[in-house]
């Protein structure tokens, strides 16, 4: 279904609000600008009401426990590092794609990043590794994707098989220990900032980043424009494949960013790391209103969903819980995203 978002490429993202590029085209139409405008803020404030009805209820439950000051901080730290990858995922799906490769990047760039010969350039030599591992694998997504033709599903779910073969054979199946203190103790109670720890505040720096970058440049109008329509945007003169190169190496190197992050996390390289990111990721832009056929969605309302996503996790977590009622009530939820997205669309066309 073609979307009315290829007259982004002339318009660009919403500049009013923090909103994202999801309402592009209103700029053509004066009047259409405040209720698309109040649709979408309408759909953030629905997902900070339902976030702040999910403290209510872990408030309720487990007073003492949910509402700890490090169990507050441990909601926003296990958030960060799949919120970092959901950033990468959320411009990916805007431009009309997907990858399901996300977990399995993640896992390789962490045990490439942790081997006892990587380790020995310690912190700078870890960091740099996992970074341009992940860069490494989002340029074979894109070329394969861009230039190769391959459809964007088909070309990262071979990525997640290779990429975790890779993972496996380099650890044996064994877990990397990080020894370097200076990774370890990034996620150290002494390293916090004014009681926030250094991972939520790297969090919050690429959400940040992403933000302008989707809203405030033309690459972030080039992407919706591409999303919206791809051959209108050739028509007008974007390089549509280099435009998706680009998007897949942004998505890697969200995944090498995230794997240290996992790394100071947990202080080791598994091959099993970022298991299942790529649903979680894909989930939580879903949920905050990025379209999966492309041209709409927030990194706003991406990150609201992936603390809602972490909040439920841990207030299941506390009230002991099987992780299988998680799995329904995550799926639950993106069930009603879906359907509410497409009634919001049908009220559009009409």
């Amino acid at each position: 279904m073609t979307q009315p978002a290829p007259s982004a490429q002339h318009n660009g993202p919403d500049k009013g609000t923090l909103t994202g590029p999801s309402d592009t085209p209103h700029s053509k139409s004066g009047g259409g600008m405040p209720a698309l405008g109040l649709r979408l803020d309408v759909r953030i404030l629905s997902l900070l009401g339902v976030l702040a009805a999910l403290i209510v209820v872990g408030g309720i439950t487990e007073p003492d426990a949910f509402l700890d000051t490090g169990n507050l901080q441990l909601i926003l730290t296990q958030a960060s590092v799949i919120g970092v990858v959901t950033v990468g995922m959320t411009f990916v799906i805007i431009s009309g794609g997907i990858d399901l490769s996300v977990g399995a990047m993640v896992a390789l760039a962490s045990v490439w990043a942790t081997t006892l010969a990587t380790q020995e350039y310690g912190f700078a030599g870890i960091a740099f590794t996992a970074v341009i591992v992940g860069l490494a694998a989002g340029l074979v997504n894109g070329v394969l994707i861009a230039y190769g033709g391959m459809v964007p599903f088909i070309a990262t779910l071979a990525m997640l098989a290779s990429a975790r073969g890779l993972a496996l054979q380099i650890t044996d199946g064994k877990t990397q220990i990080v020894t370097v203190d200076s990774v370890l103790d990034l996620g150290l109670p002494d390293s916090y900032i004014l009681g926030i720890p250094p991972l939520v505040i790297m969090f919050a720096v690429v959400t940040v980043v992403g933000w302008l970058i989707l809203n405030r440049t033309t690459f972030g109008r080039r992407t919706v424009a591409v999303g919206g329509n791809a051959e209108a945007a050739r028509l007008a003169g974007i390089d549509v494949r280099r435009q998706r190169l680009y998007l897949y190496l942004l998505s890697g190197l969200c995944c090498g960013i995230a794997a240290f992050m996992l790394i100071v996390l947990a202080g080791s390289g598994q091959n099993t790391n970022g298991n299942l990111y790529e649903l979680d990721a894909i989930a939580a832009a879903i949920i905050g209103g990025t379209l999966l056929s492309g041209g709409r969605g927030t990194i706003v309302g991406s990150v609201l969903g992936v603390l809602i996503f972490t909040t439920i996790t841990n207030i299941f977590a506390l009230n002991n819980l099987q992780s299988d009622v998680q799995q329904i009530a995550k799926g639950a939820i993106i069930v009603a995203a879906v359907l509410v997205q497409r009634r919001t669309m049908r009220g559009r066309e009409t």
